[in-house]
Formats: structure tokens, C-alpha cells, sequence
């Protein structure tokens, strides 16, 4: 393989796989909003519905649109606050190893923001 075509695979596997997991997160989130049950936390004090709906963008919408590299740059930006919320927020006094996945999905959303998706992406056809 050349250089180039590692790269590439990389930032398909960096954009993919973290996107399909946090989707784990997002999909219960979005059948909670579907359903019109908005019960949900509110940790930067917009109210319960709008905290709800902006989870459902940032861990269910957006990764979706990562997993096919749209917009990729741009839909990044949702999931990253989203889950510097989580760790800086909503687990702010929990322990370490509680916010740790929030900061990984954190870290993997700020790469892509700045290293883009890569040649295997709508982005790039």
C-alpha cells in the first residue's frame, strides 16, 4: 500500500468507527425524541426538549453524516461540543474514568475537524 492509501484508510476508520459508536448513544436519545418523550437533562440551562434535541444532532444526526464523510468539517462540530459538554458538564465532579469516554470522543471529533475526512468521503468525490 502507499503512503497516501494508509492515510486515507485511517481517516475513513477515524471518521467510521467513532461515529458508529457514539450512533449507540444517539439512536436512544433519537427514539426518546420521536416518541415525544422529552425527559432528559438539561445541563447548560436551555430547558429538557432543547438539550434533547441538540444530543439527537450531535450524537445521532451528525454521525451519520460522518460514517459517508458530508460535510465532514462542518457535522464534527455538533458531536465535539456535545461531548465537551458531557465531560466538562454533566460529569464535571465524577470520577476519571467515568467522563474518559467523553473525552475520547471528544479527541477523535477534534482530529477530524482538523485533519478533514480523507479521500474516501462524499467530501472528496
Amino acid at each position: 500500500m502507499t503512503t497516501s492509501l494508509t492515510k486515507d484508510i485511517g481517516l475513513a476508520l477515524l471518521r467510521i468507527l467513532p461515529s458508529a459508536m457514539l450512533l449507540t448513544h444517539g439512536l436512544p436519545k433519537f427514539q426518546k425524541l420521536i416518541s415525544g418523550n422529552f425527559e432528559f437533562g438539561d445541563p447548560i440551562g436551555i430547558g429538557p426538549a432543547p438539550s434533547l434535541f441538540l444530543a439527537v444532532i450531535g450524537e445521532f444526526i451528525c454521525p451519520i453524516l460522518l460514517i459517508v464523510g458530508f460535510k465532514t468539517r462542518w457535522v464534527a462540530i455538533p458531536p465535539a461540543i456535545t461531548m465537551a459538554v458531557a465531560a466538562f458538564i454533566v460529569h464535571a465532579s465524577d470520577p476519571f474514568g467515568t467522563k474518559e469516554k467523553a473525552f475520547l470522543f471528544l479527541a477523535f471529533f477534534v482530529v477530524i475537524i482538523l485533519v478533514g475526512p480523507g479521500k474516501f468521503s462524499v467530501d472528496k468525490k
